[in-house]
């Protein structure tokens, strides 16, 4: 009977060590899914940019290298985070305010004008969008807030108060670049997480009156954005105007057809339709793979962020709430940037400077995405240790209440 017994427990043990083993992974399917987002990126850039990286440097290759780097770079950033503890991020969520304040002071000083825009930071070997950077720190730094004042936030109109007054204060100076459309990924992004924090329906609702009623008047208060908003009511009428962008991009879904005219083979990027490259790269894609290979993009961009969502609800059920929060925070930047990019290129939008998470050129966009990743697979790696840690003793214990009871049972047989 003790044979018996000791190999029950020690088949239960080794079961034990391997879901430990196992739990301490990394989330595989997350990190291919970016990995994939990076490759189709890196394909669709060198697609798109060589004419016009031709005619500009002189160069078919230079435009697609420097985003080869870029991925490199973001790449050894996403590894670096990986290596980083949560709990030293959550100890310097505040200073993440203050960067993201000093970033878009500083763009307003010493930023390049690109565009009728000054949104980018020179750093020689390429240009900070400080945006970008911004958005990620702000969300750091809500979850820390989220954590120190939750029952706040929950009950009481301060909780909920506070971090809108932060955001009116990243408004005016986003307003000031003017960069509307990372305003609006960021406002989303931040009432998102307060919403997954528990906050008042209520209050959510009229944040979103508020919230609608402001990108009105910005909307009325500037003429470019009102001929946006004209072009794209109807884009066909202001076709060599206000609506040439959307009108060079609907052509070029039109002529992709069902499976496209295949890789290289978009017309549309020839000096056809600007910013082929950046912000209107999935046209050229769809160009080129057609429906199905939109579809399939689109489905992978709804997977990464399903998953990111779950990891962090994960997170949230092993009461590890900041973790969530960030991973909340994650999912939603990237998904609401992504949405409102393939909106613009499809027409569902006005046109809107955005880039695509992981496909456009740009090493501002790249870097930070992958740090961001990073973050939330560090966040899954320790959620899943975590687990691995509290299963041991439990375990452990059942193991040891058999052992006593047929310890005991046999006495009493004898």
């Amino acid at each position: 009977m003790l044979k018996r017994v000791r190999h029950s427990f020690l088949t239960e043990k080794e079961s034990i060590e391997q879901e430990g083993a196992r739990s301490t992974n990394v989330d595989m399917t997350l990190f291919g899914a970016v990995l994939a987002l990076l490759a189709i990126g890196l394909v669709m850039v060198g697609s798109a940019s060589m004419d016009v990286s031709s005619a500009t440097f002189g160069d078919p290759f230079r435009v697609v290298f420097k985003q080869f780097l870029f991925m490199v770079v973001g790449l050894g950033v996403m590894g670096v985070m990986m290596l980083v503890p949560v709990s030293r991020i959550q100890q310097l969520s505040w200073v993440g305010l203050l960067v993201a304040f000093f970033l878009l002071v500083l763009v307003l000083i010493v930023g390049r004008e690109i565009n009728g825009s000054v949104r980018w930071i020179p750093l020689g070997f390429f240009n900070l969008q400080a945006s970008e950077a911004a958005k990620l720190c702000v969300v750091i730094y809500l979850a820390g807030y989220l954590v120190r004042h939750l029952d706040e936030v929950r009950t009481r109109w301060s909780g909920f108060i506070k971090p809108m007054l932060v955001l009116t204060g990243l408004a005016l100076l986003l307003l000031a670049e003017p960069d509307l459309g990372a305003l609006v990924v960021l406002t989303v992004a931040v009432m998102g997480m307060i919403f997954m924090a528990g906050a008042r329906f209520h209050q959510f609702l009229v944040m979103i009156a508020g919230v609608i009623v402001l990108i009105v008047l910005l909307i009325w208060m500037e003429p470019y954005r009102m001929a946006r908003i004209t072009s794209y009511m109807d884009p066909w009428a202001h076709a060599f105007g206000s609506g040439y962008q959307l009108t060079q991009a609907l052509i070029a879904f039109g002529r992709g057809a069902w499976l496209g005219e295949g890789l290289g083979n978009s017309i549309q990027k020839l000096f056809y339709l600007p910013e082929a490259h950046t912000d209107f790269v999935f046209a050229v894609l769809a160009e080129e793979f057609g429906l199905i290979g939109s579809l399939l993009l689109l489905g992978l961009f709804l997977f990464v962020a399903w998953r990111s969502l779950q990891l962090g609800s994960r997170a949230e059920a092993r009461g590890m709430l900041f973790h969530g929060f960030v991973a909340y925070g994650i999912a939603l930047l990237f998904a609401c940037q992504a949405l409102i990019n393939i909106s613009v290129n499809t027409g569902l939008l006005p046109t809107k400077g955005l880039a695509l998470p992981m496909i456009s050129y740009g090493g501002s966009s790249l870097i930070v995405n992958c740090l961001a990743f990073g973050i939330l697979l560090r966040i899954d790696f320790e959620r899943r240790l975590t687990k691995a840690t509290e299963v041991k003793p439990v375990a452990g214990r059942k193991a040891q209440e058999r052992k006593t009871s047929e310890a005991a049972g046999g006495n009493t047989n004898g």
